[in-house]
């Protein structure tokens, strides 16, 4: 069985671009055969996959937009399908194939109720649910970043301060006089006169 992923390789749009990159780099990255079409420019694979969604699956406007997965002639679901899945980690359920052996998939009570459209029972989410997820991950992530980052900082400032001893201190400030009793009172003078001219 082969995954088919229908795409748009001239796509205008930056998201759907992410999106199609998303998917086929995950199967890529998992070794899970697939095989890209393309519906910018074949009008056979656009006009496939637009008879092939589901009805419930197409948007309002009734034209679907690429990524959209296919095992053979089953749909597997949208992008926001498939990211579900992929958060869920139950994304070879989604693809209709069996986990890899070894591999720590474990079937759920949810994906033996497989739906036929290749849907899972229970995992319906809407577009605005799916955003608010990667949203929020991506605000998590920053702000662990943030705080590592102060971890670090006040680690290093530590350091820094373990490192000075009282010796070292006294040294500091001793040579700190030393400079400034080797200024002559004449150089300030004529400093302030080439300045003036």
């Amino acid at each position: 069985m082969v995954i088919k992923v229908f795409v748009a390789t001239s796509s205008g749009s930056i998201a759907i671009r992410k999106k199609q990159q998303e998917v086929v780099g995950f199967l890529e990255a998992n070794k899970i055969d697939f095989k890209e079409f393309d519906i910018a420019g074949d009008e056979d694979n656009r006009k496939w996959m637009r008879e092939n969604v589901p009805g419930e699956k197409k948007p309002q406007n009734g034209i679907p937009l690429p990524p959209q997965i296919f095992n053979e002639e089953q749909y597997c679901g949208d992008f926001d399908s498939f990211f579900s899945a992929k958060e869920e980690n139950i994304i070879y359920s989604f693809l209709g194939l069996a986990p890899p052996p070894g591999s720590k998939v474990t079937k759920s009570p949810e994906e033996a109720s497989s739906l036929p459209d290749g849907d899972v029972a229970g995992e319906a989410q809407s577009t605005t649910e799916g955003t608010e997820k990667a949203e929020e991950s991506g605000e998590h992530e920053a702000q662990k970043e943030s705080d590592e980052d102060a971890g670090d900082l006040a680690g290093s400032q530590e350091k820094n301060t373990k490192g000075v001893t009282a010796e070292g201190a006294e040294g500091e400030a001793e040579g700190e006089e030393a400079e400034e009793g080797e200024e002559e009172p004449g150089e300030e003078g004529e400093g302030d006169e080439e300045e003036e001219s």
